[in-house]
């Protein structure tokens, strides 16, 4: 049975492939016309040095000059010598565009545009397409706005389901794509999605996770809790949600489910406003407990606009706990 390799450029863009469980992970890429850096082919030169962001694999046989036992241990791989025992992402240092692997681009039809609140958007799209298009939970692309040469860049909030996928969408008064889509659009309309890109996404379940969602920023985690909701964890996770006024919150149905789906997980959400009604109230950092941090043994994740970003990795630092790894991603609205 082949797994899937995601092959991440340093430009940004994510190329997915298949390896066989018999073929080194550079053939691979070379068999489907991703050319990886590459040389000797023999572990022995060290040009196709990549660095295993997660997954299983085997090595097989190199000498120390071209890979290092240090490197080794910080998970740098030789991809001309490893062979995949299971769905691995790689980051290969170099430009897709030096391995002539283009961006890919893709069109699909707008199914519905739904106004969740004055403050976001819900946009899905459908095409055979899509299916095809593969991404990592957590990801985004850039969506073109109809009829203009302008492109906005959105998280996926689902995976994709029978040629579909989904969007949460800041809605900001006067923003091109906000504009679109509360005015123009109609189902049927075409748009491209060009991607994947980012380097926010879920990587391997390890240890217990805490997820922090600012906005629209909770548009990753949904995606990556659909994947999780399928898959299992045998870890706790926790998510942390939160908004400037009450009429902002959205999802909390879909949180609810997947709260049902996924034994391990819980969630709270909370308001900042003053005058909120809600019974959480506060900025996300208000809600976080020494429990959540475990100690250093846990994995963050946020996204959110950039002061929360920078609020809560100040409040981090000042708890004098160093999470095992942090992952952010900030956004920020374009006129």
């Amino acid at each position: 049975m082949p797994h899937q390799i995601a092959l991440r450029f340093e430009d940004g863009v994510t190329r997915f492939i298949e390896a066989n469980p018999t073929e080194t992970v550079a053939d691979a890429a070379y068999r489907q016309g991703v050319n990886i850096p590459l040389d000797c082919r023999d572990g022995a030169c060290g040009t196709c040095k990549c660095l295993a962001e997660s997954g299983p694999f085997e090595m097989g046989e190199y000498i120390e000059d071209a890979l290092s036992e240090d490197e080794a241990a910080r998970g740098f791989v030789l991809t001309c010598q490893m062979r995949a025992k299971g769905n691995c992402v790689v980051q290969v240092p170099a430009s897709s565009s030096v391995c002539r692997t283009p961006q890919a681009a893709v069109t699909a039809a707008i199914s519905e545009v739904r106004q969740l609140s004055p403050s976001t958007l819900s946009l899905t799209l459908q095409d055979a397409s899509l299916d095809k298009l593969a991404f990592l939970p957590g990801q985004y692309v850039n969506l073109q706005v109809p009829g203009t040469d302008q492109t906005r860049a959105y998280s996926f909030s689902s995976l994709v389901k029978d040629g579909t996928v989904s969007f949460l969408i800041r809605n900001v008064p006067g923003g091109r794509m906000s504009s679109y889509l509360s005015g123009a659009a109609k189902p049927g309309d075409r748009m491209t999605l060009a991607g994947p890109l980012g380097t926010f996404y879920l990587r391997a379940i390890q240890r217990p996770l805490l997820l922090l969602a600012g906005g629209t920023g909770l548009a990753p985690f949904t995606a990556m809790l659909e994947k999780i909701a399928t898959e299992g964890s045998a870890h706790p996770l926790h998510l942390i949600y939160g908004v400037t006024h009450d009429a902002d919150l959205v999802e909390m149905d879909r949180l609810a489910e997947y709260a049902e789906r996924i034994p391990n997980f819980s969630y709270a959400a909370c308001v900042a406003s003053p005058d909120s009604a809600y019974p959480n109230k506060g900025y996300v950092t208000h809600h976080i407990t020494p429990a959540h941090l475990n100690d250093g043994d846990v994995d963050v994740y946020l996204c959110g606009p950039p002061p929360m970003v920078e609020a809560v990795s100040q409040f981090i630092r000042e708890c004098g706990v160093k999470p095992a790894s942090f992952h952010h991603e900030k956004f920020a609205a374009s006129a």
